[in-house]
């Protein structure tokens, strides 16, 4: 099934976080925090905003982009087996780049 996202929406796979510190020490589940990285599957539409300053959502974030979300931001959905993430273009606060 496919999903495309609605207005300024975006849909995230999210990234999960190493279990396992650079000493070695393996982090049991139950002491992991919640991920906040994840990886853009599809965006919604660019709605057009009042605030001439705001760039359209497509300028803003493209399918591919990883992401830095908010820690409680978004809807958890699962497509087909996988879980994914449903998150308000406000949720997103950064584009990660290399």
């Amino acid at each position: 099934m496919k999903v495309r996202p609605i207005d300024e929406r975006v849909l995230l796979k999210v990234v999960e976080s190493e279990n396992k510190t650079s000493g070695g020490i393996i982090i049991p589940d139950t002491a992991h925090e919640k991920p906040q990285i994840g990886k853009v599957i599809a965006i919604g539409d660019d709605v057009i905003s009042k605030d001439a300053e705001r760039k359209p959502l497509s300028k803003v974030v493209k399918v591919g982009d990883k992401v830095l979300f908010a820690k409680y931001g978004g809807t958890e959905v699962k497509v087909d087996g996988e879980e994914l993430l449903l998150v308000n273009r406000n949720d997103i606060l950064a584009v990660l780049e290399k």
